[in-house]
């Protein structure tokens, strides 16, 4: 049989078992434990009063955690820590550790690790990502008018749902506080990489000209872009006639058929949030987050990140980030 750690409940009905006088062997009966086990709990666990079930399973607790960490070295720690700070979820540290080192950690340990940090007065825990409760949009289906001319994802080519090839982009705005300024957002279906590009005033000029200088480095990588109906693009047959591509429509409050744009958006308030103004945001701080966002491994995309995808590349994350 397989062992296991007392449990705390268990170490209450060793202490009162052990109050009534019951002698070990019979209390390793009753448990269905063996009698040896017994005897080191009581041994190894008890206080300078005796012994006390909370206290002897605090010590369980901080004994097992200790013998966890020393089979992780400091500097494999430092390294998690690092990460951390570049705001790598657990997951994917774990998941890059073992592609590229061998290290094989778990992600449960390092969550222990942060909040014994936080626990202790540190600020790691501040570095963990988290996602926000999401509302259902309502309302009605004419509410934000009719974009002249647009073609409808009913009528996008099928390879587009595969994510079989690269240039098949989804777009979205992401508005400032009191609605001044916005980025424009730009990511690639296949990879999730992600380009933005801000915007003084949420127009058709102006977001057709930051869609044009977002994507025209790659502009041989544009397929097809898909949109919401947002009257901002309005202008997608000059966008189209830009980048040489074709330009579709999802249907109105059907969020999920741009999953990808939408989940990026997400990810993007992070650096952006809500009550941001976004007039204070510079070139610097868009670049900082589109690196974060593209050079972050992805569980979707077997833990590579968005550039190494994108660009057919590898680099050694976990080495280069934390030397």
């Amino acid at each position: 049989m397989r062992y296991t750690q007392l449990t705390q409940a268990e170490r209450y009905q060793i202490y009162i078992l052990k109050k009534t006088g019951q002698k070990q062997k019979v209390i390793a009966a009753m448990l269905g434990r063996d009698k040896s086990t017994i005897s080191r709990e009581l041994c190894r666990n008890r206080g300078l009063r005796g012994y006390r079930p909370k206290q002897a399973h605090a010590f369980a607790v901080a004994s097992h955690a200790a013998k966890v960490r020393s089979r992780i070295t400091s500097h494999i720690w430092q390294c998690v820590e690092t990460l951390i700070r570049q705001e790598w979820s657990p997951e994917q540290i774990v998941c890059r550790l073992e592609m590229e080192q061998g290290i094989r950690i778990s992600h449960e340990w390092i969550y222990q690790y942060v909040y014994a940090d936080k626990f202790s007065g540190g600020n790691l825990y501040r570095a963990l990502r988290c996602q926000k409760e999401r509302r259902k949009r309502y309302g009605t289906y004419n509410r934000r008018g009719i974009i002249p001319n647009q073609v409808s994802i009913d009528d996008r080519p099928a390879i587009v749902d595969t994510r079989k090839r690269f240039g098949d982009w989804e777009g979205d705005t992401v508005i400032g506080k009191g609605h001044k300024w916005a980025l424009v957002t730009l990511v690639e279906r296949k990879s999730r990489y992600t380009v933005i590009e801000a915007v003084l005033r949420k127009t058709a000029r102006a977001v057709r000209s930051a869609v044009k200088t977002a994507l025209h480095p790659h502009k041989d990588r544009v397929h097809t872009l898909t949109y919401d109906n947002g009257r901002e693009f309005s202008d997608h047959e000059g966008m189209a006639k830009d980048l040489e591509t074709k330009i579709y429509f999802a249907h109105p409050y059907a969020s999920w058929e741009r999953g990808t744009n939408e989940n990026t958006k997400g990810l993007i308030r992070q650096y952006f949030p809500k009550h941001r103004d976004l007039t204070t945001v510079n070139k610097t701080e868009i670049i900082k987050a589109m690196n974060k966002l593209n050079h972050r491994p992805r569980k979707s995309l077997g833990f590579r990140t968005p550039y190494e995808v994108f660009f057919n590349t590898k680099t050694s994350l976990t080495v280069a980030l934390t030397t």
